[in-house]
C-alpha cells in the first residue's frame, strides 16, 4: 500500500538571480513547483512512500519534472501528452525586497493537464493509498481538471483512503465567488481540510477567530479535521470536537514559496506514522520553518533536522 497520493500541476519555476528584474536578467535558474508535487516530496523527503499524478508532455521540459520528483524519492504517475500538442506550465518568481516585494508571473495557459481525464492515471494508486492529497488549485485550472479532481476524491472515499485538500486559493486563476462554488461542491469527498484564515474569510465568507471557523466548516461540511492557518500566529486544528493550537517556529527565510505546502507534507507524513494531532502540528510547522530557509518550491529537509527544530537545537552543524 502507498502512504500518499497526490494529484495536481506540476510547473516548471524561473527565478532571476536575487535583485535582478526579470526584464533585464541573463540568467534564470530552472526548478519545479507545484502544490501537490511540493506535498510529495516534502512526505517522501519525511519517511513516506509518496507517489505525484499529473499530465505532462513527452517533451525534455515534462522528463525535467519527472527526474527531479523522483531525486527526491518521489513515484510519478504521469499520463504522458503528445509534445506537439501540449506544453509545461511555467511559472516566473522574481525576489524582490521591500517596498518592490517579490512578483509572480504565470504561464500556464492550455498545459497538458488541463486536459487530464481519470482513465488516463493510475487510479488504483489512490484506491490502494493510505491517504490521498489535492489543493483548490488543480480545479481551477480548467473543467476537465475539475471533474477529475472529484472523480479521483471520490475513488479516495469509495476505498476507504483518507483525503485532504488545501483550499489553496489562488486569484489569479479565478475569483472568489466562483472559487468558493467549486471548492464546496467538494467538501462532501473531503476528511481533511487545510485552510488559511485570510481564505476562510475572503473566500468561504467565514467570520470570527481560527477556531469559530474551524467549528464552523467542520458542523457545516462534516470534516474529520479542520487546519486554519494563521501566518506568525500558527494553526489551529480541530479534531473529534477537541482543539489543538501550534506557534511557528522561528525561522530566516531566505524563500517562503512553498511554506504552507512544507506544513501540510510535515503534518501528513507525522499522521501517516501513526501520530496524534498535536505532533502532527508540531511537524507540520517545524517542517515549513525549514523550508522558508532553502530555495526553491521543495521542502528538502530530512526527519533529523524536523526534530532538532521541534526538540530546539540548532546551531552549526560541527
Amino acid at each position: 500500500m502507498t502512504d500518499l497520493v497526490t494529484f495536481g500541476e506540476t510547473m516548471l519555476r524561473l527565478s532571476p538571480p536575487r535583485g535582478e528584474r526579470l526584464e533585464t536578467t541573463r540568467d534564470l535558474t530552472v526548478q519545479a513547483g507545484g502544490a501537490e508535487s511540493n506535498v510529495a516530496v516534502g512526505a517522501a523527503r519525511l519517511g513516506a512512500d509518496a507517489r505525484w499524478l499529473s499530465k505532462l508532455p513527452d517533451s525534455p521540459l515534462g522528463r525535467r519534472i519527472v527526474t527531479e520528483l523522483r531525486s527526491h524519492g518521489v513515484r510519478p504517475g504521469v499520463a504522458w501528452a503528445d509534445a506537439d500538442e501540449s506544453r509545461v506550465g511555467t511559472y516566473y518568481l522574481e525576489h524582490g525586497g521591500e517596498p518592490r516585494g517579490t512578483n509572480v508571473i504565470y504561464d500556464r495557459a492550455d498545459a497538458a493537464i488541463t486536459t487530464v481525464e481519470p482513465d488516463e492515471l493510475p487510479t488504483d494508486a489512490v484506491a490502494e493509498a493510505e491517504w490521498f492529497h489535492t489543493t483548490g488549485i488543480t480545479p481551477a485550472l480548467s473543467e476537465t481538471t475539475a471533474e477529475t479532481t472529484t472523480a479521483l476524491l471520490r475513488t479516495a472515499g469509495e476505498a476507504g483512503t483518507t483525503r485532504s485538500f488545501d483550499l489553496n486559493y489562488r486569484a489569479k486563476l479565478w475569483d472568489p465567488e466562483t472559487a468558493r462554488a467549486a471548492y464546496e461542491d467538494l467538501f462532501e469527498h473531503v476528511d481533511t481540510l487545510f485552510v488559511p484564515r485570510r481564505d476562510a474569510r475572503e473566500v468561504l465568507d467565514r467570520e470570527g477567530s481560527a477556531v469559530e471557523i474551524a467549528h464552523g466548516l467542520a458542523t457545516e461540511f462534516g470534516f474529520d479535521t479542520v487546519v486554519v492557518t494563521r501566518g506568525l500566529e500558527g494553526a489551529v486544528a480541530l479534531h473529534d470536537g477537541s482543539v489543538y493550537e501550534q506557534d511557528v517556529y522561528e525561522a530566516e527565510t531566505f524563500d517562503a514559496i512553498g511554506t504552507g505546502d512544507a506544513f501540510v507534507a510535515g503534518f501528513v507524513a507525522e499522521r501517516l506514522r501513526g501520530g496524534d494531532l498535536p505532533a502532527a502540528l508540531r511537524w507540520g510547522s517545524a517542517t515549513a520553518a525549514l523550508k522558508r530557509t532553502t530555495d526553491g518550491d521543495l521542502a528538502v529537509t530530512t526527519p533529523a533536522e524536523v526534530r532538532d527544530v521541534i526538540e530546539g537545537e540548532g546551531g552549526i552543524d560541527r
